[in-house]
């Protein structure tokens, strides 16, 4: 078969069906455009964030920082006059809340004299005249964004508020750099600390060591020294925090975009396997004329390449243009809120985008793969005989293969995540679609035939449609093979996201179990409420109960984001009241017992039972871990333990928030009103538990509207599948539907039959669609959720979506079947079997 004639086959055959190859070559751009897109979005948020993160640290060599979120500064000159150290540099991290405004401002104190040396971008450009505005106690730099932010130029007053005080500053200038959307503040470190009550505290020191120094060396024993209240770290592991934060969020974006691309495999399958169906005989007389098997397979295999080709470059293309369009719209964030303040810009990867190109390309010839092989292995002669059609797909009903998927794709299940991600669970989720699928022409074959030896008046439209589904079980199921995989993956997203808010609306009723909440805007070990407070509090008309809460991050892995430490009142012989629990738990005796999430088991290796270490004081304490709890909003991990053992054990009587019981005659409005009538409550934010339910819903749907978005698109790909594929086969079947009219089968009755064989089919398709999407809900739900956000959920199933979307389903399947038909059928009766003739 010679170039020419290649070029011929293949310009006639997309000529005389272009919307079949259009739908094709747009399911495999649309497929790649999202992958390209989520990854380009994800790649530039995390690049600018980590570029964000470097320019705090500058060129230091090491950093130390506390397990919490401060520790004394006596330890600053033992660390610049250590040996090997030629600089080190003090930092004070402020996380400071700004009236009428939403989110915190971070500011960091330094000292400007050493930071201008490792952290150059932290210093403050004053304005002309006032040198010495970098070192006054009442000024603040602000960064563009941080100034764009606030509203607020140079020479203006800020006003700040630390715990319930509120401090005024003068915006003396800006920063000789910072990133673009970088919202910081730097003033001078002594300063800092007077102003938010930080006196004698430190965040981190920036240590640059002398030249020749091992670096592993010298972090391995400074680390020795100081011990587990202590952590020494380099700029790479703030890199490898943020990448363990993100990674799981990312990876599942990037894998639900390919879900599209996964659903346009199938349509290129149909796609060629009608092809060479209704081109069986044209191969076979090019077989007669001298073409080889292997002249024809790559015949078949080049058609499909093109289309995978076309539609790739599309794809990167389009993705590029997404992605270019959502960084401006919305940023970097697509939901999960692990990028905030960031506005990367977009860039072209072109390692990505080979990536994705072949990953589109391959996908189309591997969609070809068996239409070719079977258009090469076609025995020449029967195949120049009209109705041999469905024998040429005989081995598409070979159920070995399937089978031999679903067991492999279940044993997957049972495999551990590798670095921390469910790489076996998405194998499993593949290899359960590819078996499902592959088993609908045994599936389609056996139900049909058993619905057509049924002894029921079904008249001359009934009975037409099941003997064509019963007698032509391998064309039926391809016209399924793309929306069987949208649908089902569907149907196992929306029960996956169902359970996730069901499990987190009925976690929030759990634990938000008080009357009224408030919260003091402090930062990590920043002001708060002290012991005064609490009980002005406590002692309001109207309030029963008050417990109160302190909340504090602590570092037990450089290469892992902070946990959080959470102290409240739990009563360690009934913990089940105010913690959600997953088992029971244990009597700690005498041990000091802790409360461990779900996170920390896979993270930690915490279990039941196990007595810990944790530098919550100067020294590591011996804690026992009395139970696990499911924790919904914190993915790195969070331990409580009771409010008491934490003053103990560490002195700081500070709070950030309080639960608030009330008289049974009492009402919330009053309280609030009460509450902020002290003479610190302006600075407290309060809520009701219905207000805080249903934010937190909320910022759930908004987390998963992308979710959606992907979701609605596979489902349309899908729709366009089987309106390409019944088009097409009901335009191969013109001389079926002449030889009915010629035996007085009206053109009503021939349509009639064409929407029900597509009624029929799509209901077979829900059917096994539904169960195939079940199972992997199961997957998704139990194995692939755990795995990447180490939360376990419970399973719901939100049968008013489901029904929606199959009864939708069912309708345009019906209506794509009965407008294909009407084309085919408006042809004269004779012209459309004189081939026959």
């Amino acid at each position: 078969m010679n170039a020419l004639l290649a070029r011929w086959l293949l310009a006639g055959e997309w000529r005389m069906h272009p919307v079949r190859a259009l739908v094709a070559m747009g399911a495999i751009a649309l497929g790649v455009a999202l992958g390209f897109a989520i990854h380009l979005i994800n790649a530039a948020a995390f690049n600018e964030f980590t570029a964000a993160v470097k320019s705090v640290s500058g060129v230091s060599d090491l950093q130390v920082r506390g397990a919490r979120a401060s520790f004394d500064e006596a330890l600053f000159p033992r660390l610049a006059q250590r040996e090997g150290v030629t600089l080190a540099s003090p930092v004070l991290e402020v996380d400071a809340t700004v009236p009428e405004h939403q989110g915190t401002l971070k500011i960091l104190g330094v000292d400007v004299f050493r930071a201008a040396s490792i952290a150059p971008d932290l210093v403050g450009v004053p304005q002309p005249g006032r040198a010495f505005d970098t070192l006054m106690d009442d000024t603040i730099f602000l960064s563009p964004a941080a100034m764009a932010w606030l509203e607020v130029k140079a020479g203006d007053m800020l006003t700040l508020r630390s715990g319930t005080a509120d401090i005024r500053l003068r915006v003396a200038g800006g920063l000789v750099r910072a990133r673009s959307g970088q919202r910081i503040a730097v003033m001078d470190i002594a300063a800092a600390q007077w102003r938010f009550e930080r006196l004698g505290k430190l965040s981190r020191i920036e240590l640059k060591l002398a030249p020749g120094i091992d670096r592993e060396a010298f972090r391995a024993g400074l680390q020795r020294e100081l011990g587990a209240a202590l952590l020494v770290t380099e700029t790479e592991d703030q890199e490898a925090r943020s990448n363990n934060m993100s990674r799981a969020y990312r990876v599942n974006l990037n894998v639900l975009a390919l879900v599209a691309l996964f659903t346009g495999a199938f349509l290129v399958f149909s796609t060629q396997a009608l092809s060479v169906i209704r081109r069986r005989q044209q191969f076979a007389l090019l077989r007669v004329l001298g073409s080889s098997r292997r002249q024809v397979l790559a015949q078949v295999l080049a058609e499909g390449a093109l289309l995978g080709v076309a539609g790739s470059l599309l794809g990167l293309l389009l993705g590029y243009a997404l992605a270019a369009l959502a960084l401006r719209a919305f940023g970097g964030d697509l939901g999960g809120g692990y990028f905030p303040g960031v506005q990367p810009s977009v860039r072209f990867q072109p390692l990505a985008a080979l990536v994705f190109f072949l990953a589109g390309s391959g996908i189309a010839i591997l969609g070809s793969a068996s239409p070719a092989w079977e258009a090469a292995r076609a025995r020449p002669a029967p195949a120049l005989k009209a109705g041999s059609e469905d024998v040429a797909l005989a081995r598409l009903a070979r159920p070995w293969p399937a089978l031999a998927c679903l067991l492999l794709g279940a044993a997957l299940t049972r495999l551990p995540p590798v670095h921390g991600l469910p790489v076996f669970g998405y194998l499993a989720v593949a290899l359960l679609l590819i078996g499902g699928i592959a088993l609908m022409p045994r599936f389609a074959a056996w139900v049909f035939n058993a619905a057509a030896g049924l002894r029921a008046r079904r008249g001359v439209v009934g009975t037409l449609a099941l003997a064509r589904l019963a007698n032509a079980p391998n064309q039926a199921s391809i016209a399924l093979g793309g929306v069987l995989s949208s649908f089902a993956l569907m149907v196992a997203m929306a029960i996956m996201v169902s359970s996730f808010r069901v499990s987190v609306d009925d976690w929030l009723r759990h634990i938000l179990s008080a009357d009224l909440y408030l919260r003091s805007p402090a930062a990590a070990d920043a002001g708060g409420l002290g012991p005064e407070q609490q009980r002005a509090i406590a002692a309001l008309p109207g309030v029963l109960r008050a417990d109160f809460q302190r909340v504090t991050p602590l570092a037990l892995d450089p290469a892992q984001p902070s946990v959080a430490l959470i102290a409240r009142p739990i009563d360690a012989a009934d913990p089940g009241r105010t913690l959600p629990l997953t088992g029971p738990s244990v009597d700690a005796g005498t041990a000091r017992p802790v409360w461990v999430s779900e996170a920390m088991v896979d993270l930690y290796g915490y279990q039941v039972g196990k007595t810990i270490t944790l530098p919550i004081s100067g020294n590591a304490q011996p804690l026992l871990v009395a139970g696990v709890w499911r924790d919904y909003a914190r993915q790195s991990g969070a331990i409580q333990m009771r409010l008491s053992d934490y003053q103990a054990l560490t002195g700081d009587m500070t709070v950030n928030d309080a639960a608030l019981w009330l008289k049974p005659d009492a009402r919330a409005s009053d309280v609030a009103a009460a509450v902020r009538a002290l003479p610190f409550g302006a600075a407290l934010e309060l809520a009701e538990p219905g207000e805080i339910r249903a934010l937190s819903l909320k910022i759930f749907d908004r987390s998963f509207a992308i979710t959606y978005l992907l979701e609605a698109v596979a489902i349309i790909i899908g729709l366009f599948g089987v309106a390409a594929t019944f088009s097409a086969q009901t335009m191969a079947r013109a001389r079926e539907f002449g030889m009915l009219r010629h035996i007085g089968v009206t053109r009503r009755q021939v349509l009639a039959m064409l929407a029900t064989e597509g009624a029929l089919l799509t209901a077979a398709g829900i059917a096994v669609g539904f169960l195939l999407g079940w199972c992997i809900s199961l997957i998704l739900v139990f194995i692939v959720n755990p795995q990447s956000f180490h939360w376990t959920m419970q399973l719901h199933m939100p049968w008013p979506t489901l029904a929606t979307v199959a009864a939708a389903l069912l309708a345009s399947a019906a209506a794509t079947a009965l407008l294909a038909g009407r084309q085919a059928v408006s042809g004269d009766a004779v012209r459309a079997v004189r081939e026959d003739w």
